[in-house]
């Protein structure tokens, strides 16, 4: 018989993973003014809702309007889009260490991207490049990994460690015959660099697509999370909806690599640290993803712009700072499967 006792941990873990969410909704509020406030041109919060009106100073309108309030939102849609595809990734691979660029999605985008740069090309073109890329390491992957039979978790991410080695060479070589006057780009791009994203539609469109296809897919998340065989007994069409997963985690990988870059450690970190705060629930885990990655990665950037004058820092460099000690100590504590 079912009792008030019964019910109270259960109640007291969602409120706590409530109370979670609504800290990372105010948090993802602090990194907005902060991301608009700071920079070589300092401006208070009062300044920032000024220039939104349209009795603004004109050139506080311009910088909010045409450099902080888009580069803003390309920090937010790729960090949240990392953090939902690290998401996926670990409950796909049953590795609560498993990272978005860990099956080589990053690779293959990385390649034609810095091809496109070489060649002189920018825009969409080199965004264009970058998706194709993806694409096709993506195919290469889940191709190779299913062979002639069925595929699993340990071959997909086996084939994708040694494609990613494999499009690592790619890029050295790269690197090795860029003309001078583009190595620097190039180097930019691959420690993460949010300066290229030039349209905040794609980014935005996709996140809010994958944030729907993702809550979708929440209750199978919870039922695949327990195992392949207990989610094959509750009736889970397990490799259907392994390459769902795989799919949809590499198209918001893809999309956030053309933002931005390689950014490491968003993906990584961000799911396993929600999980640890109690969020296993993927219907509140998804929207924390989310709120965390975005928020962390808006942070990041506003000190890489910030912190030196005159100088922008690849947001990569603060995201690694900031990843690796967090990693390390995760390792040190112990990780628990998905």
């Amino acid at each position: 018989m079912t009792t008030d006792q019964e019910h109270q941990p259960h109640y007291a873990a969602r409120q706590k993973a409530y109370l979670y969410l609504s800290l990372l909704l105010l948090i993802t509020f602090v990194s907005f003014i902060a991301a608009l406030t700071s920079g070589s041109l300092s401006l208070s919060f009062l300044e920032v809702i000024s220039a939104i009106s349209s009795d603004a100073n004109p050139l506080n309108h311009q910088v909010i309007y045409e450099l902080r309030l888009p580069r803003m939102i390309h920090a937010f849609t790729t960090g949240a889009l990392l953090a939902l595809a690290g998401a996926l990734m670990q409950v796909l691979l049953r590795n609560p260490l498993a990272d978005p660029y860990i099956l080589g999605i990053s690779g293959g985008s990385a390649v034609f991207a810095l091809i496109a740069i070489a060649l002189g090309l920018v825009g969409w073109a080199i965004s264009l490049s970058a998706f194709f890329g993806a694409l096709l390491a993506m195919f290469l992957v889940f191709g190779l990994a299913r062979g002639q039979g069925s595929w699993s978790a340990t071959r997909l991410l086996l084939t994708g460690v040694v494609l990613a080695s494999g499009w690592g060479a790619i890029i050295s070589f790269v690197l090795t015959i860029a003309p001078q006057n583009k190595l620097r780009s190039l180097i930019f791009w691959l420690m993460g660099d949010l300066s290229f994203a030039d349209n905040i539609w794609p980014s935005l469109i996709t996140l809010v697509i994958g944030i729907v296809v993702c809550l979708y897919f929440a209750r199978s998340l919870n039922v695949l999370s327990l195992g392949a065989m207990q989610a094959q007994s509750l009736g889970l069409p397990l490799n259907r909806f392994r390459w769902q997963l795989y799919v949809v985690a590499s198209l918001l990988t893809a999309m956030a690599i053309i933002q931005a870059g390689n950014i490491g450690f968003i993906g990584l970190i961000i799911p396993h640290l929600l999980r640890l705060m109690g969020l296993r629930d993927y219907r509140l885990l998804i929207p924390g993803a989310v709120l965390a990655g975005g928020s962390l990665l808006v942070f990041a950037d506003t000190v890489a712009r910030s912190a030196i004058e005159d100088t922008a820092l690849p947001v990569g460099i603060l995201t690694a700072a900031i990843g690796v000690p967090i990693f390390i100590f995760l390792l040190y504590r112990g990780v628990k499967s998905v």
